[in-house]
């Protein structure tokens, strides 16, 4: 009986599995498959496997150009998020206040207001700030719209962190920079490591926000540089196809490489949080 429940419980996880993976196996299949191949039949295996799909998608979208703007979007997006709603979250639960409390409610307040809400009153602001059609302009949505997250996960770890730790640190003589920066900030490693993760998923495959911010080609990221492929009158699914096999290896290789952090901050944040 015990035999046949382990069973089951496999067969479950195995079916969940494949129906996750099932996306990856069309998506592959079909980046090497001619165009005509894919319209007629997009589950069958290729009749004539076609690699120049890659080559002509990575000159025709200047793969490298968009590759280095979702590059320096997101790592400068995710630097400014740790640090401005790690600092934050620190103040907050450091220094209750009537106003600390009104901040952190706002946070929460803007994690679940809908993106669609606040699109256009986003882009006036950038506009007035001379912020639209840049890099600079991204990114510094993405600190607006990512901090608030940040607040909320840093906020319930900081709670289980002891202030003895920077009360001894102050009888010593220790700014308050020093002790967030050589103290407490390490001790935010396992959170660090999760937000990091999920922001990274969110900033590169993100393709609303970079649409209504950017409409210099200079400046696209990927996913809208792997739109272009999809036009009015034109559907290239091999080269869109092949173009986005591409942008998601960066993003693979970085959830392979933090994945048992990814664990560890999760597990943390339930526990301590």
């Amino acid at each position: 009986m015990r035999r046949m429940s382990t069973a089951v419980r496999v067969t479950v996880v195995a079916i969940i599995c494949a129906a996750f993976l099932l996306p990856f196996y069309f998506l592959l299949l079909n980046a090497v498959k001619p165009l005509g191949e894919i319209t007629k039949d997009t589950a069958a295996l290729p009749e004539t496997i076609q690699f120049s799909n890659f080559s002509a998608a990575w000159t025709r979208m200047d793969f490298p150009q968009a590759f280095m703007n979702s590059f320096t979007v997101t790592i400068v997006s995710l630097m400014g998020v740790v640090l401005f709603s790690s600092m934050a979250a620190y103040r907050i639960t450091r220094h209750p206040s009537r106003f600390n409390a009104l901040i952190y409610s706002l946070c929460l307040a803007e994690m679940i207001i809908p993106f669609q809400v606040i699109m256009i009153p986003l882009v006036i602001v950038l506009d007035a700030l001379g912020l639209m059609n840049s890099t600079a302009g991204l990114i510094f949505a993405n600190w607006g719209l990512g901090v608030a997250m940040g607040v909320f996960m840093f906020s319930g770890f900081l709670k289980s962190i002891p202030k003895e730790l920077e009360e001894a640190a102050m009888i010593e003589g220790a700014s308050q920079l020093h002790i967030f920066f050589r103290i407490v900030f390490p001790l935010l490693k396992s959170i660090i490591f999760t937000l990091v993760i999920l922001d990274t998923f969110w900033f590169w495959n993100d393709y609303l926000l970079p649409l209504i911010v950017i409409s210099r080609p200079q400046y696209r990221t990927l996913p809208i540089a792997i739109s272009t492929f999809m036009g009015q009158y034109s559907l290239r699914w091999d080269l869109a196809l092949a173009a986005l096999t591409m942008s998601i290896i960066p993003a693979a290789i970085a959830f392979f490489l933090l994945q048992r952090n990814i664990v560890a901050g999760l597990v943390a944040g339930a526990v301590k949080g």
